[in-house]
């Protein structure tokens, strides 16, 4: 599992590539939960991610808790199984999500 974070225009990039399942998910949840403080803009973009456990959706949740009411999370270039996942459980509702990361900076100005 990969991670990659950017700044462009005030807006954070967390770029992740690789499985997100119960031995990556705490790393992280350790590395991204910093980047979800006050009036934060943050992007997750998964569009790398093939698969994702009960433990990514989790850290998912833990993120999206974290960042205060002033803040914005978006995920990016989900793939239409973990879309589904989400959707079947009910996380897709907790988060903004766009195709490209284009669309997510977009929606963040």
């Amino acid at each position: 599992m990969g991670l990659d974070i950017s700044k462009r225009d005030g807006i954070t990039i967390a770029v992740l590539n690789g499985d997100i399942d119960g031995k990556t998910a705490p790393g992280i949840q350790e590395q991204v939960l910093p980047l979800a403080t006050e009036d934060c803009k943050l992007i997750l973009d998964m569009g790398q991610v093939e698969y994702m456990s009960s433990a990514g959706l989790r850290m998912l949740l833990s993120v999206r808790r974290q960042v205060p009411a002033s803040g914005r999370v978006i995920l990016v270039g989900l793939s239409e199984a973990i879309k589904d996942t989400m959707a079947i459980t009910g996380f897709i509702d907790f988060f903004t999500s766009c195709e490209t990361l284009n669309e997510g900076i977009a929606a963040l100005k």
